[in-house]
C-alpha cells in the first residue's frame, strides 16, 4: 500500500514538473503585457541630450536617467504565417510608408526554402494589421542557388533581398535593399510608381547594383527631399555610415556610390562597434531625425536603437546623438526567434504627431515602438527625461 502511494506520488509530482516547464515559455512571453496590464512601466535609459563633438562623452561615465518604454502592447505585429511557405520562418525588418493616411509595410519573410523574399501589409493605425497579403511582392532575381555564409549571418537564409527602406520622392517610391546573391551583399535600388503601389500592381524597375566596388553595403536609405540641390543617400560599409551626394537616383551606365564616412562609431559608447541607418531620415523644425542601429564593442551580440539629429543644410554634421539607446533588445519577442537580442529598425513615420518606428526583433518579427514627436525632440536637444507616451491596447 505504502510502495503504491509513493508512486502515485511520483507521477503527480512528474506531471506538475512537465506543466510546469510547458507553461514557463508562454508565461516568459506574456510578462511584459502582464506587466503593462497591472500599470507598472519598464524604463530605459535616456535617450541622451546635446552632445559637444561627435564621439566625445563629458566625464566619461554614462548618465541614467530613463523614461517609460515606448513599445506597442500589440507587438509583435507581424509574425510568420505557417501556412504560407514563403514566409514560415521568419518576418521581420519592415520598411514602411504612409500614403493616404495608411502605413504601409514591405517586410522581409524567409520560408522553408530559405529565400529572403518581401511581403506587403497596410494598417490604418500603424498598431494593427488590417490587410496582409497572402503572396510575395517583391523578388530578387537570383542567378546562384547556394549557401551565402554573408545572408546567413545577416538574419538567416541562403540570399534574396533582404531590409528594405522605402522613401517617396514626388510621384515615385524607391527601394533601397540589400541583395544577396554568390557574391558579396551589395546594396540595391528599385522603384516603384506610387500609383501602381497603391493599386498593387507590383511593377517595379530594374533594380541596379549601386554598391561600390567589392565592398559590403549592409543598409543604405535615402533623403526624401533634395538637399541643395542633391540627392542624398546615407548607406553602411562597416563601421561607419558613409554619405553620398548625388544629381539623381538613376545611377547610369553603371555608376555606384562614391561617398565618404561622415558619421562614425564612438569609442566607449553603446555604438562603439558598429553603426548603420535604420529608417529612412524625417524632417523636423531641429533638422533630419535619423533613427539608427548600434552594437557596442563590449556587448557585440546586441543590435540596439539610437536616434541623431542632422543638420537640415548639412548632414553630415550631426548636432544631436542619443548618448544611450533608445531601445534595447529586452523583450521575449527581442529574444526569442532567430537570433536573439536584435531590435533593427527599417522605418519610422510621422502620424497624428506620433512617431512611429518599426523594427525587426529577433531576425523573426515586426514591432513598433512610438512617442509624441515634439516630446521626443524637446528631450534630445534639451537634456531632459522626456515624457514618452506608452501605446494603449487599440480594439
Amino acid at each position: 500500500m505504502a510502495h503504491a502511494q509513493k508512486a502515485k506520488s511520483r507521477k503527480t509530482a512528474k506531471r506538475t514538473a512537465v506543466k510546469t516547464k510547458a507553461r514557463s515559455g508562454m508565461s516568459r512571453r506574456h510578462a511584459a503585457a502582464r506587466k503593462e496590464k497591472r500599470g507598472k512601466r519598464r524604463t530605459l535609459r535616456n535617450v541622451g541630450g546635446v552632445l559637444g563633438k561627435q564621439g566625445i562623452q563629458r566625464g566619461g561615465k554614462k548618465e541614467e536617467e530613463s523614461f517609460a518604454v515606448a513599445r506597442a502592447q500589440e507587438n509583435p505585429i507581424i509574425a510568420p504565417m505557417g501556412k504560407n511557405d514563403w514566409e514560415a520562418w521568419q518576418t521581420f525588418n519592415p520598411g514602411v510608408i504612409l500614403l493616404d493616411d495608411k502605413i504601409h509595410f514591405l517586410y522581409r519573410a524567409i520560408g522553408t526554402d530559405g529565400i529572403s523574399r518581401l511581403g506587403y501589409a497596410v494598417s490604418n493605425d500603424g498598431f494593427s494589421i488590417r490587410e496582409r497579403m497572402p503572396h510575395p511582392v517583391y523578388q530578387h532575381a537570383m542567378t546562384h542557388y547556394s549557401f551565402n555564409i554573408h545572408s546567413y549571418l545577416s538574419g538567416g537564409g541562403w540570399g534574396g533581398c533582404e531590409d528594405p527602406r522605402l522613401t517617396l520622392i514626388g510621384d515615385t517610391i524607391y527601394m533601397a535593399y540589400v541583395a544577396c546573391d554568390q557574391g558579396l551583399p551589395q546594396l540595391s535600388l528599385t522603384s516603384i510608381s506610387k500609383k501602381d503601389f497603391l493599386e498593387r500592381n507590383w511593377k517595379w524597375s530594374a533594380p541596379k547594383n549601386i554598391s561600390p566596388p567589392g565592398m559590403i553595403v549592409k543598409s543604405g536609405c535615402l533623403f526624401p527631399e533634395t538637399i541643395k540641390g542633391k540627392h542624398v543617400i546615407l548607406y553602411r560599409i562597416f563601421p561607419d555610415i558613409w554619405i553620398d551626394a548625388r544629381d539623381t537616383f538613376d545611377f547610369p551606365n553603371g555608376a555606384h556610390l562614391e561617398g565618404a564616412p561622415e558619421i562614425k562609431i564612438r569609442p566607449r559608447f553603446w555604438d562603439s562597434r558598429k553603426i548603420g541607418p535604420g529608417a529612412p531620415p524625417i524632417k523636423t523644425k531641429y533638422g533630419w531625425l535619423l533613427i539608427y542601429y548600434g552594437v557596442d564593442e563590449r556587448d557585440s551580440s546586441r543590435y540596439k536603437m539610437g536616434a541623431m539629429l542632422l543638420d537640415k543644410d548639412n548632414p553630415a554634421k550631426v548636432v544631436y546623438r542619443s548618448r544611450q539607446p533608445i531601445l534595447e533588445p529586452d523583450e521575449w519577442y527581442e529574444n526569442e526567434g532567430h537570433k536573439a537580442g536584435i531590435v533593427y529598425p527599417c522605418g519610422a513615420v510621422v502620424k497624428n504627431g506620433e512617431l512611429l518606428i518599426y523594427y525587426g526583433a529577433a531576425d523573426s518579427f515586426v514591432c513598433v515602438a512610438s512617442a509624441d514627436l515634439d516630446e521626443f525632440l524637446e528631450s534630445m536637444t534639451h537634456e531632459r527625461t522626456p515624457r514618452i507616451k506608452v501605446n494603449r491596447v487599440r480594439k
